[in-house]
């Protein structure tokens, strides 16, 4: 199986910035697409961010210029630091993965369990 597990949440005031993280980890023989997905009370989960394996990114344009996504394949691991940040900001923020699990085998989409952003005004 395949475990991602986010870090790197918390709180920040206004104009602040946080970098998050995502490593992956358990049965990989290689990740494909990658993305960072955030869900606030009461709204449905949306794309923040999303990389391909060979670093192609497309961004919400809620966050354009103020977001990086980024990977390091040999760790296995994405980030996503995230520059002046404003209380619309604040969500669960989750990572997913399409990870293949062996050569012969087709790709599945995995989740993280998510990591809390809060953004004070």
């Amino acid at each position: 199986q395949v475990q991602l597990v986010e870090s790197g949440g918390g709180l920040v005031q206004a104009g602040g910035s946080l970098r998050l993280s995502c490593a992956a980890s358990g049965s990989i023989f290689r990740i494909h697409g990658m993305g960072w997905h955030r869900q606030a009370p009461g709204k449905q989960r949306e794309l923040v961010a999303g990389i391909t394996s060979g670093g192609s990114t497309n961004y919400a344009d809620s966050v354009k210029g103020r977001f990086t996504i980024s990977r390091d394949n040999a760790k296995n691991t994405m980030y996503l630091q995230m520059n002046s940040l404003n209380p619309e900001d604040t969500a669960v923020y989750f990572c997913n993965a399409e990870v293949q699990t062996a050569r012969w085998y087709g790709r599945n989409n995995y989740w993280g369990q998510g990591t809390q952003v809060t953004v004070s005004s």
